[in-house]
């Protein structure tokens, strides 16, 4: 595994970490070229899509604190793992102070096709 991501657990929260950041540069190691992820606005192929429709997130919720929170894992083997977990953001918007929530799985992967690297379907 990668030394950003050592284990499903710390991947997890290196993630969480790197969002609040609000800098891309930290979150593009953790996403594999290949990723695919979902976000309200739709799916998004490729790391670059990806970190494309989180960087208009962060253009849009403005001083954004994510929270990842009830971290459960559905499977771990080997180089694969699977987690389900609750999200939680507060920022302002317009504005306007906004929250929101909600639950997502992260199919992971350290291995295959892009080694030390995750997949991550947000």
């Amino acid at each position: 595994m990668s030394e950003s991501a050592a284990s499903p657990p710390d991947f997890v929260r290196t993630y969480e970490q790197a969002t609040n950041s609000h800098d891309i540069a930290q979150l593009t190691p953790l996403i594999a070229p290949e990723a695919v992820c979902w976000f309200s606005d739709g799916s998004h192929c490729g790391r670059d899509a990806i970190l494309t429709a989180i960087a208009e997130t962060f253009a849009t919720i403005r001083d954004e604190t994510y929270e990842i929170s009830d971290l459960e894992w559905i499977a771990v083997s080997g180089s694969h793992a699977v987690c389900r977990y609750t999200f939680r953001w507060v920022g302002t918007i317009n504005g306007q102070p906004r929250t929101g929530s909600g639950v997502d799985e992260e199919p992971m992967s350290s291995s295959t096709p892009t080694p030390g690297r995750y997949f991550t379907s947000t």
